[in-house]
């Protein structure tokens, strides 16, 4: 479960925030808070793992706030304001949503954001649940919460992607490339213009093919390097 705050001084920004998180699944809101003085009283007894901050806002500004911090969560900057972001990731935000932002948008900054394997500086740090570990996929208009750790290997399906897991496979909208920059390229490598695999989950590998349980795949010539890499 992702426990979340929202820091925003309108209320239409909470409500379309949350709309958005209630459509995710294991999306759970601890709190709303309309000024950075009353999310510094929350966070002083409790702990979440992740903050939707808003920057203009009175008393005490977005950023500002992130600096009184000593254990920061994983921070969504949502803002008006683009002249901001360099200073943003600066301070080690996860993304920085220009508003007005669409649910697309959106879902892919919590992509990035449950799936960073940058070390959390929260309370997170010790937990061994899918936090740091999962991404959403959407399958028919259902949105899926994979754990990374469960891909064997990913199939470019024309306009589709196959995510091949332990316990299923589910069939999304997206480009080959661009599931592969949500999966940890550390963990996961390309291996032919149609396939990637995850290094873990492979059994053997024999000429130009790949076995993963009961599955093999194909070795591009152009992704060969790839794979001496690997064998090194």
């Amino acid at each position: 479960m992702i426990k979340y705050l929202i820091i925003d001084d309108e209320y239409i920004a909470h409500d379309i925030i949350k709309g958005y998180c209630d459509l995710l699944p294991n999306m759970q809101l601890m709190k709303n808070c309309y000024d950075a003085l009353e999310a510094i009283e929350y966070l002083n007894g409790n702990t979440v793992d992740l903050i939707f901050l808003d920057l203009n806002m009175p008393k005490l500004k977005g950023f500002e706030f992130l600096k009184t911090l000593t254990l920061q969560p994983k921070v969504i900057v949502t803002t008006a304001y683009k002249e901001f972001a360099l200073e943003g990731y600066e301070l080690n935000i996860s993304d920085y949503l220009l508003k007005p932002f669409g649910f697309e948008r959106f879902l892919k900054a919590i992509n990035k954001t449950v799936s960073t394997t940058n070390k959390p500086t929260q309370s997170i740090v010790d937990r061994k649940d899918a936090v740091s570990k999962s991404i959403f996929l959407r399958s028919n208009n259902k949105y899926n919460q994979v754990t990374i750790d469960t891909i064997e290997y990913i199939e470019a399906s024309g306009n589709y992607t196959k995510v091949i897991t332990s316990n299923e496979t589910i069939i999304i909208r997206e480009k080959i490339s661009d599931v592969l920059e949500l999966l940890n390229d550390i963990d996961f490598i390309q291996v032919h213009k149609s396939f990637a695999v995850s290094k873990k989950h492979i059994k053997s590998i024999e000429g130009n093919r790949i076995f993963i349980s009961e599955n093999s795949i194909p070795i591009g010539k152009t992704y060969k390097t790839n794979i001496i890499q690997l064998l090194k």
